[in-house]
């Protein structure tokens, strides 16, 4: 099923997307200009995938809709909670697993004893963004910025600060994946990160 499905999105689909895309980034240029045009005392901020740029935020949680909440946080528990064996977006290693199960973190685990996988700010995220470092006030790293959260889809146009997330994957878990569980400690000491 899943051949059948990448093979029906590279040989139909893609062409497809493709030329959506280009249509949509030439009209995305003209309405910029022309907004620019309309307004040319106005300070605009550069686009994210075109030059470097810092923003702060804050780690927060969010209200998606009525009675539906989000924690700022998300452990290995909520990994477990959503396992899946074949599922494509909640599968994952049985030794992970396994891991999680036992709550054999190490020095990774947090004061709550559990270990900590992704967290959410308040900043703005983008194409482009992806991979981007998550620095602390203190200029420490404690995340990687990968996603934007479904509610605030309307990011690229409109910035509503009520719904807009940035996903992080939290530090202590990216270290705990390469030194507990890929056996590659190895590669945390010759990056000299203290561990």
């Amino acid at each position: 099923m899943t051949n059948g499905y990448l093979t029906e999105l590279t040989t139909k689909m893609q062409p497809e997307i493709t030329k959506i895309n280009t249509q949509l980034s030439k009209a995305n240029r003209l309405f910029q200009a022309g907004v620019m045009e309309m307004s040319p005392d106005r300070l605009f901020t550069p686009d994210a995938n075109g030059s470097m740029r810092l923003t702060y935020g804050r780690v927060l949680p969010y209200k998606g809709k009525d009675a539906v909440s989000f924690k700022e946080y998300t452990t290995s528990k909520g990994v477990i909670e959503k396992y899946s064996p074949g599922d494509i977006e909640f599968d994952a290693p049985p030794k992970l697993i396994d891991m999680m199960k036992k709550k054999d973190f190490g020095q990774y685990a947090d004061k709550d004893g559990e270990l900590h996988i992704c967290f959410l700010t308040d900043n703005d995220i983008t194409g482009g963004n992806s991979g981007s470092p998550v620095i602390n006030g203190k200029g420490e790293l404690i995340g990687t910025a990968f996603d934007g959260n479904w509610e605030a889809i309307s990011s690229d146009f409109a910035f509503e600060p009520q719904f807009q997330r940035t996903i992080c994957v939290d530090i202590r878990y990216t270290l705990f994946i390469l030194d507990k569980f890929g056996g590659a400690g190895h590669l945390l000491n010759e990056m000299k990160i203290i561990r």
